[in-house]
């Protein structure tokens, strides 16, 4: 995946600053900072003819702003990593949708395949090979919930890193770039997961002034309260 930033509010009208690839665990805010420039906001991610993703990004010249603090790289709960073993290094960029309708915002339930069982997020997933973001975050709403939704602008794009055990139970070295959209879902209906047997366990329905309810998990708390507000 290349970050590249521009200034000025459109890619189309807009000089590029900088273009560089976003290597495994790096942020890409911290990316722009280290280039001498601070973030406005996303603009969009599009796949290149190369098949290469592009991450978009509105930023401006540095004013004195600090370096961001990365996370750090985290590791799942009780987990050992045997004598000798290298865990296998993955970097998954993966759509995701912020969808709000009459009935509240739209959520989905973590399955036992994931390290956050119980815990809840938002409908979204891994992007395939030569997919474009926005078609893959359509196609996960409809996987995952079985709702047909407008999508809207790319309002964040988050990074998480830590050693962990995949879906497939190997130990991994894991770097997740999400990318967040807000959409609307204009015909609301009863959530069905359609892709069973996958990471997501249940999906529901959840009025916007009880959405802090639910035990979400700690990245999507912190961007739905920037997002939705108190509540």
């Amino acid at each position: 995946m290349r970050v590249v930033g521009v200034a000025g509010a459109s890619p189309s009208a807009a000089e590029t600053v900088f273009d560089v690839r976003l290597e495994h665990g790096a942020d890409p805010v911290v990316v722009a900072h280290d280039e001498g420039y601070a973030l406005v906001r996303p603009l969009e991610a599009v796949r290149t003819a190369d098949a290469d993703l592009r991450l978009v990004l509105q930023v401006r010249p540095l004013e004195g702003e600090p370096r961001p603090r990365l996370g750090g790289r985290g590791q799942d709960a009780g987990l050992v990593v045997p004598p000798g073993v290298q865990p296998e290094v993955r970097q998954r960029v993966a759509a995701y949708a912020v969808v709000v309708s009459s009935r509240g915002l739209l959520a989905t339930e973590y399955s036992g395949r994931t390290a956050v069982e119980g815990r809840w997020g938002m409908p979204g997933g891994g992007i395939d090979a030569g997919e474009q973001p926005a078609d893959a975050v359509l196609r996960e709403v409809v996987e995952e919930t079985s709702q047909h939704v407008v999508l809207g602008e790319l309002v964040s794009v988050q990074t998480s890193h830590w050693i962990g055990r995949s879906p497939r139970q190997t130990i991994e070295d894991f770097q997740a770039v999400r990318l967040v959209y807000q959409a609307s879902c204009p015909e609301p209906s009863e959530p069905r997961v359609l892709d069973l047997g996958g990471t997501t366990s249940s999906a529901r329905w959840v009025p916007l002034e009880e959405w802090r309810r639910l035990p979400w998990t700690h990245n999507w708390q912190e961007l739905l309260g920037e997002l939705l507000g108190s509540g």
